[in-house]
């Protein structure tokens, strides 16, 4: 009896469903449906481009053929590639190129130094100062706007890269953040770099500024797109060609008789090219602050 039913073949094993498989599944499904999502404008600007016709650009809009390019051309790009004429393009988009790295390079230094000081320095009514720098952050930029062309144009810098440069070089949301990540270091560190004698520009430059590239890489980005994307501003303080930016020369595509799609598409390609590269730079540092914000918080 014992041999009968040692002899007897064991029973299939029949798999199970793994919930954490099929949960898997979903999510990847999931990321993948709203990375489409997310970057398909893109693809569509970037296929817009490459079409010659505004038409046909419009006409293709609205349906699959918007993702689609049979024959290729770079000839929107070669006519707004000009520093010179009526499509200086180049000569706009340098123009975005210097403000953007003057602005993000002083604003990096500046904003530092202020929050140090706030964070280490040794002022008499800090707490109040810091209370008026995230005060001052709440203020919306539209409703101070007047004030400062008028300073601005009084002060005779209208039309020029300093008046595009200057007003948004210190920020209160910046200054915030480096007094933030300067102050949760360890106060040891300051006091023993006090007691070797040194200053607190060089504790300063020497010590806390290696230790904040997450800080300076947050920094950069967030201020680099601020600045890349001024409209408004620059468009009331420049009236010629000489400081004006790009994003404020793609506007004029957008005439009240026609819209030159095809090159709108090009320029607006060509402007999207720096932010990616300055993110890309920066962009581990630009992740393990947020990530550790995130954890801190």
């Amino acid at each position: 009896m014992s041999d009968l039913v040692l002899s007897q073949p064991a029973p299939l094993a029949i798999p199970r469903c793994n919930s954490k498989t099929g949960l898997r599944i979903v999510q990847t499904v999931c990321i993948f449906i709203i990375a489409l999502v997310m970057i398909s404008p893109l693809f569509m600007l970037l296929i817009a481009s490459l079409k010659d016709d505004r038409f046909r650009i419009l006409a293709d809009m609205g349906s699959f053929r918007a993702f689609w390019v049979s024959d290729p051309t770079l000839s929107n790009y070669r006519e707004i590639a000009n520093f010179s004429g009526e499509l200086a393009y180049g000569r706009y988009l340098f123009n975005s190129l210097v403000i953007l790295v003057v602005t993000v390079v002083s604003g990096l230094i500046i904003n530092s130094m202020a929050g140090f000081v706030l964070a280490w320095g040794s002022l008499r009514g800090k707490a109040i100062l810091l209370a008026v720098v995230v005060a001052l952050y709440v203020i919306p930029q539209e409703s101070i706007i007047m004030p400062l062309v008028v300073m601005m144009s009084r002060a005779g810098l209208t039309d020029t890269f300093a008046v595009q440069i200057l007003p948004w070089v210190a920020s209160p949301l910046y200054v915030f953040l480096f007094y933030q990540f300067f102050a949760q270091l360890p106060k040891e560190l300051y006091e023993a770099a006090e007691m070797d004698g040194a200053s607190a520009f060089r504790i300063y430059r020497s010590i806390y500024m290696p230790l904040s590239l997450p800080a300076l890489a947050t920094v950069s980005i967030l201020m680099g797109i601020e600045s890349w994307n001024q409209y408004l501003w620059p468009t009331l303080v420049t009236q010629t060609d000489y400081a004006r930016p790009i994003s404020v020369a793609i506007a004029t595509f957008f005439g009240q008789d026609s819209i030159y799609w095809d090159r709108a598409m090009a320029a607006s390609v060509l402007m999207m090219i720096p932010v990616l590269i300055l993110y890309l730079a920066f962009q581990r540092w630009f992740v393990s602050s947020f990530v550790g914000s995130a954890v801190k918080g």
